[in-house]
């Protein structure tokens, strides 16, 4: 009487490598979308931030002036609220809009840091004001000095640029929003008349539909 083979055990059944790759590769992507966000929004605050400091400075007549970053050049504080709002974007569409979006955000980051290391270096805006103090046109100020302030920004420019290389690179697999965010779907009806079982009657009963109808 031969004897019957056990079962193999569960431990040695082989699991699927795709199987098992599956929740690493979704995780992966979690993490992924998590940097995104975080660059664009440490990105988009350093810009904004810095916009709002002083660039440069310096004295007409022996008082002292100053311009902000704002002053200098609105672009990068209009860039970095460009990449910031399509961070939000990103979760409402899918597939090639996914490159759109993350394309933009690239540029925007570069455009803005762009912006602020060529403002690391004008003059214009506080001549301008000197010219205000004065209220005298042409004034020019003296003695002027450049902050670090418009490097911070170029940072957080290059820094919104990365979240969109990474949203061109990664970003198709990233999840969106769910189905109950999609235009309703109209059900069929069901059919009337003779095409109806008593068990449909009855059901539309229960739901305190009027089988008659429709």
């Amino acid at each position: 009487m031969t004897a019957t083979p056990s079962p193999a055990p569960a431990s040695a059944v082989p699991v699927p490598a795709a199987v098992s790759a599956a929740p690493a590769r979704s995780a992966a992507d979690r993490r992924s979308l998590l940097v995104m966000l975080l660059l664009t929004l440490a990105g988009a605050v350093l810009v904004l931030v810095a916009v709002g400091r002083t660039w440069s400075q310096g004295q007409v007549k022996g008082l002292a002036v100053s311009a902000t970053g704002s002053d200098v050049s609105g672009l990068p504080g209009a860039l970095a609220l460009v990449g910031l709002a399509s961070a939000v974007a990103i979760f409402a569409v899918r597939g090639a809009g996914r490159y759109a979006v993350g394309a933009l955000v690239t540029l925007a980051g570069l455009g803005a840091a762009a912006a602020a290391g060529t403002g690391a270096f004008d003059s214009g805006a506080v001549d301008s004001e000197a010219a205000k103090k004065l209220g005298l046109l042409g004034t020019t100020a003296e003695q002027v000095s450049h902050t670090l302030w418009p490097w911070v920004a170029v940072l957080g420019g290059l820094l919104l640029a990365l979240a969109g290389l990474l949203t061109v690179l990664r970003g198709k697999a990233w999840p969106s929003m769910g189905t109950r965010y999609d235009a309703p779907v109209a059900k069929p009806k069901a059919a009337t008349g003779a095409a109806r079982t008593p068990a449909d009657l009855w059901k539309a009963l229960d739901r305190g539909e009027d089988p008659t109808l429709g």
